[in-house]
């Protein structure tokens, strides 16, 4: 049986009420959608309870699901709507920094930046890297932290990942382009000054 297959069972067995669905679908989706949510809102109390009322949503609104896309990018959704309606609570004044993108060609990388993403993946590794790549994804505006958290951490393609926000794969391309810009010139001193320690060992 192959995974679209299984997928088409559990939503067919969630329309109909099964809980024991309900549980194999919270095990199976709910690590990526707390982390999404954990990423996006910063607290743990708040991302398990964005979790929750994704799965809540979900299962109310299943007669709903259309097909177009996995079961997994609708959960998504579902949860990167929850997420915005508290991030505008905390911020009423809450605007895309995003312009319009139709035709628009990602900017040129600065030549200055440190291309801190060929370091060796030990250094990824140490604690205090964590810290500061963790600390700087955090500090991204909400609409290029959801698509790089979507795309780079839980591996999305750049097509389920613009699903999952409802948005164009073209916005999508290019609020990427603009998470990992801000991220470079962000990260790009400490990542300086660390291969400047690591040359002078």
């Amino acid at each position: 049986m192959t995974g679209a297959d299984d997928e088409q069972i559990l939503i067919e067995r969630l329309r109909a009420g099964d809980k024991t669905a309900c549980a194999q679908c919270i095990e199976r989706h709910s690590p990526a959608i707390y982390r999404l949510a954990l990423r996006m809102v910063g607290s743990e109390a708040e991302a398990e309870d964005v979790t929750q009322e994704t799965f809540l949503q979900a299962f109310r609104g299943i007669d709903n699901f259309e097909w177009r896309s996995s079961l997994a990018t609708w959960l998504y959704r579902i949860a990167h709507n929850l997420v915005l309606m508290r991030l505008r609570k905390r911020q009423p004044f809450f605007v895309s920094i995003d312009m319009p993108v139709d035709g628009e060609e990602p900017e040129t990388t600065p030549a200055a930046l440190l291309d801190w993403c060929c370091l060796p993946d030990q250094e990824f590794a140490a604690s205090e890297t964590r810290t500061q790549l963790n600390e700087a994804i955090a500090a991204l505006p909400a609409s290029l932290r959801e698509v790089f958290v979507l795309r780079e951490l839980e591996g999305l393609s750049t097509e389920e990942t613009a699903a999952a926000l409802d948005i164009t794969v073209a916005n999508a391309k290019v609020r990427l382009h603009r998470a990992r810009l801000w991220l470079r010139e962000r990260l790009s001193g400490y990542f300086t000054e660390l291969v400047q320690s690591r040359t002078e060992q």
